[in-house]
C-alpha cells in the first residue's frame, strides 16, 4: 500500500545510487527527497518531516550510523533503513541497536528494498497516529476545570464516588456531576477509556 503523504528521504553520496533509487521509487508512486550527504540532510531537516530515511552507511563526511544517532538525539522518530556496499556484522548490530528497520547490502534486491521501505512507512504512520492521539488527548484534557481534573485523578486511581466526595470535601452527587461532565468533554463512556487518556 503506497502512502503518498509520507516521504522516503534518500541520503547517499553516490549520485548513481541516488538517481537509481529516486527513479525506482518514483515510478512506484513513492514521494522522495534526495540528499548527497548526511550533513546536507541535517542542514535541511525539520522536526515535522514524516516518512522514512534510506541512508548509506559509508559516506564521505558523516556516515549513516552517525546520522541515525544524531536524529535520535534530536528526538526524531523517523524510521531508518540502512544501505551498505560493505556491510559487516558489527555495523549491522550497531544499526539495529539504534532501531534501524532493516540493513540492506548493495546491490540489493528490489523486492527486499520495497518491503523494507513499506515496513518503515508503516512504522512512521503508526508513530504519526500515536502523536496525533496524544495531541488530541492533551487538547481535550486542557478543557477540564481544576475540579474535574481532581475528580478524574481519583477515578483513574480506582476510587469510588463515595470515597472521592469526602476526599475533596464535596457531596457524592457533585462528584457524579463532575465525573459526567469530564467524561462528556473527553468523549469517553467508561473508566477504561478515561484511564487510557490520562496515561497519554
Amino acid at each position: 500500500m503506497l502512502q503518498h503523504d509520507l516521504t522516503v528521504f534518500i541520503v547517499d553520496d553516490d549520485p548513481g545510487v541516488r538517481d537509481a533509487l529516486g527513479l525506482l521509487l518514483g515510478v512506484r508512486g513513492y514521494r522522495t527527497a534526495v540528499f548527497s550527504s548526511a550533513e546536507a540532510f541535517l542542514q535541511g531537516w525539520q522536526s515535522g518531516w514524516s516518512g522514512c530515511l534510506l541512508v548509506d552507511i559509508r559516506m564521505s563526511g558523516m556516515d549513516g550510523l552517525t546520522l541515525q544517532r544524531e536524529l535520535l538525539a534530536r528526538g526524531s522518530k523517523m524510521p531508518v533503513v540502512i544501505m551498505s556496499g560493505h556491510g559487516d556484522v558489527s555495523m549491522a548490530r550497531a544499526a539495529f541497536k539504534a532501531d534501524a528497520v532493516d540493513f540492506l547490502e548493495k546491490p540489493f534486491d528490489d523486492a527486499k528494498l520495497i518491503a523494507a521501505i513499506d515496513e518503515a512507512l508503516t512504522r512512521a504512520r503508526a508513530s504519526q497516529s500515536e502523536q496525533q492521539r496524544r495531541k488530541l488527548s492533551a487538547n481535550l484534557l486542557s478543557e477540564l476545570t481544576p475540579r474535574e481534573r481532581e475528580v478524574m485523578q481519583l477515578v483513574v486511581l480506582g476510587r469510588h464516588n463515595r470515597d472521592i466526595g469526602p476526599a475533596l470535601g464535596i457531596s457524592v452527587r457533585t462528584v457524579e456531576v463532575h465525573k459526567a461532565r469530564l467524561m462528556s468533554k473527553l468523549g469517553v463512556d467508561n473508566v477504561a477509556d478515561l484511564v487510557r487518556i490520562s496515561l497519554l
